[in-house]
């Protein structure tokens, strides 16, 4: 499957919020879509690492790159976890992001994650 991650980052960019609405699996598939890739929605943005790799993604560690996608798991009063895309500077969900964890709490627990790249 072609994918074209400058299409995807472009979408992001395009239609990310200045504050979270609480999409970020929605924003994140439709951003995936919008490079190339047939992604199904998975509901719980800790759990997107199934679709990912069905798609084509595979894990990767270290620095990120532009396109790739973190897939961080669930802390107290977020059970879904959360998902975001790298626009090569910035990450991007339903919004766009100061750093990789989406919000104080995040940042303050520090959850496990996994950073998924297309080849």
């Amino acid at each position: 499957m072609t994918w074209n991650k400058y299409a995807a980052v472009e979408f992001a960019k395009n239609h990310a919020f200045h504050e979270s609405h609480r999409k970020c699996e929605l924003y994140v598939k439709n951003a995936i879509i919008a490079g190339g890739l047939p992604i199904h929605g998975i509901g719980s943005a800790k759990d997107m690492g199934i679709t990912l790799t069905q798609v084509g993604f595979q894990k990767v560690f270290g620095a990120p790159q532009l396109g790739d996608v973190a897939v961080i798991q669930s802390i107290t009063n977020h059970p879904d976890g959360h998902v975001c895309i790298f626009d090569g500077q910035q990450w991007l969900s339903d919004f766009a992001q100061r750093t990789l964890y989406p919000g104080g709490a995040y940042r303050k627990s520090h959850p496990d994650y996994q950073l998924y790249r297309h080849y």
